[in-house]
């Protein structure tokens, strides 16, 4: 017989910063990065420019060393530079106006905030995913993953008061992420990741252009790049909120099959806080599942034996070198102990399956 390999283990996006990091942290409890990123932002960037940049990078190497010792096989950048994971890219695009804040309601209710307002059309700016990845490729062997808002979600997170038609936004919006994947392929990052958790909140425009876009971001990305999207439910407002309104359930397997056509290698999906109905796996025929099963949300921490459980469970729905272990989204709401605990668990728990 031959040797069984463990699953292959990644991380989603953001990872505690460091209390060192002086950035404004959008996952902080009262952080005006929430409601008001330009203020926060701005106080930021008026501090001593070259001694942030160097705490910046020394933040970067720890998380990524941190994630990487712990047993991940493929961690993130942490997204320490981010104040929001959205609003960071927008700073790099002409078009999206920073000084001209709109109040707007986002996420289906769930999040109301001042945000930038599109008032031309959507062009680069430029680039600086490249020198991000680079600072966090550079203390690893292991492939570092490098994760980008979707045309959708960027939408829905900023207000528009130029294009009054969102499929034509998600095209421009697109093609500017699409340009700075493009750096990133020639700077050597190899796992490329595209965030659209509002496909879950928006099944129905995701089908109508959502998925057609999100295509468009990948365009002409070279075969030996693996090309991740990764469709959460969404982050409730505080730790151990469960009565934040998530997207339907059903969601994920009314976009499953169009996801599985479409032209990524894996999707990334949550099931740690709310478990699906595992036959969901089998909907992906082709594409790689990376299948979250550590709460990024609740303080508690999932036991080895109960993730080996749902692994073993998700295995009889889909092939095994298909499937992959992670949290469900990213990790910012938790503080660095409880992260640790729960991913050195995961590992444990993929090792064995």
């Amino acid at each position: 017989m031959g040797e069984t390999m463990p699953l292959i283990t990644t991380t989603i996006g953001s990872y505690p910063k460091p209390d060192y990091v002086p950035v404004p942290d959008w996952f902080r409890e009262e952080s005006t990065a929430k409601t008001n990123p330009t203020k926060a932002y701005d106080t930021y960037l008026r501090t001593r420019i070259d001694e942030v940049e160097a705490l910046l990078d020394k933040a970067t190497g720890d998380v990524v060393k941190e994630q990487v010792q712990v047993g991940i096989n493929i961690p993130t950048d942490g997204e320490i530079r981010r104040e929001n994971y959205i609003h960071y890219h927008c700073r790099h695009l002409n078009g999206i106006d920073f000084s001209n804040l709109t109040q707007k309601t986002m996420r289906s209710g769930s999040w109301t905030g001042s945000v930038p307002t599109i008032t031309g059309p959507i062009q680069v700016k430029d680039h600086f995913l490249p020198r991000d990845w680079h600072m966090a490729q550079s203390v690893t062997r292991n492939p570092v993953k490098m994760t980008l808002p979707g045309p959708m979600t960027i939408t829905d997170s900023i207000a528009d008061a130029y294009y009054d038609d969102e499929k034509k936004l998600g095209q421009d919006l697109a093609d500017a992420l699409n340009a700075e994947i493009h750096e990133l392929v020639k700077a050597g990052c190899r796992w490329i990741q595209v965030d659209e958790p509002l496909f879950a909140r928006a099944s129905n425009k995701a089908l109508a252009y959502g998925i057609d876009n999100l295509e468009r971001c990948f365009n002409g990305v070279p075969k030996e790049v693996t090309r991740v999207m990764h469709m959460c439910c969404g982050y409730p407002d505080v730790v151990d909120n469960e009565s934040f309104p998530k997207a339907p359930p059903e969601a994920y397997f009314k976009l499953a099959p169009d996801l599985d056509e479409a032209e990524i290698n894996a999707v990334s999906i949550e099931d740690a806080h709310r478990h699906n109905d595992l036959s969901l796996l089998e909907k992906f025929q082709k594409t790689t599942v990376i299948f979250g099963v550590i709460a990024i949300a609740r303080s508690r921490v999932e036991t080895v034996y109960e993730i080996t459980r749902r692994l073993k469970q998700a295995l009889k729905h889909i092939d095994p070198q298909r499937l992959m272990a992670a949290p469900d989204c990213g990790l910012g709401m938790l503080s660095r102990k409880t992260v640790l605990e729960k991913l050195s668990n995961m590992v444990t728990a993929a090792q064995k399956v």
